[in-house]
């Protein structure tokens, strides 16, 4: 099995388009409210991500993901809302666990796996529910427009993965396995908290 194979299958149990949440969004049965939530809680790990790329001494990608953060903004705005501190406690699980993985290389890259595999599939399922179901602003599209086809920084990942050493590779595989579940819980929180 390879390793693209290996964290693919960790990220089954853990595959955010089958969360309540996201198909609640892409049938369109999803409040604004609910979104607004989302919005702000969600921003502040949107916000961190860059933190990912400087562990991993990529510069480039970390001004990219702070553009990115900036779009998220625009997302929140364009709702009436913006990104605040978090409330809910899996949201602040999340920011506490991306923040012990960003610590090291190797988990920094199974961590961040765990969010960009998923997010081009992720993004154009939200991308196509606020187009078919939902009358808002032009400026909520835009980050997930983006990120419907970003490839790019998962097929990075995996490269740098190479680089791993066998003992570096199972720390990668357990913190992408860690980061997909907290990505899960959180959207569990959101839910719970706005249905």
């Amino acid at each position: 099995m390879t390793t693209k194979e290996r964290l693919n299958t960790i990220l089954e149990k853990w595959d955010l388009l089958e969360h309540p949440f996201y198909q609640a969004w892409s049938e369109g049965t999803l409040t604004v409210e609910s979104l607004k939530v989302y919005a702000s809680e969600y921003g502040a790990f949107i916000n961190i991500l860059e933190d990912g790329w400087k562990t991993l001494d990529d510069a480039e990608t970390a001004e990219e993901e702070k553009e990115h953060a900036e779009l998220w903004e625009e997302f929140a705005a364009a709702l009436e809302t913006k990104i605040s501190p978090p409330e809910i406690k899996q949201t602040k699980e999340l920011i506490h666990t991306s923040e012990l993985l960003f610590g090291t290389p190797a988990c920094t890259l199974g961590a961040m796996y765990a969010f960009e595999a998923q997010q081009p599939a992720t993004a154009k399922s939200k991308l196509d529910g606020l187009k078919t179901h939902y009358d808002l602003p032009v400026e909520v599209e835009p980050y997930f427009e983006i990120h419907s086809s970003n490839w790019h920084e998962s097929e990075k990942i995996l490269a740098a993965m190479d680089e791993l050493s066998p003992e570096e590779l199972a720390l990668a595989e357990d913190a992408c396995g860690q980061m997909a579940e907290a990505l899960w819980d959180t959207l569990t929180g959101i839910h719970n908290m706005t249905i």
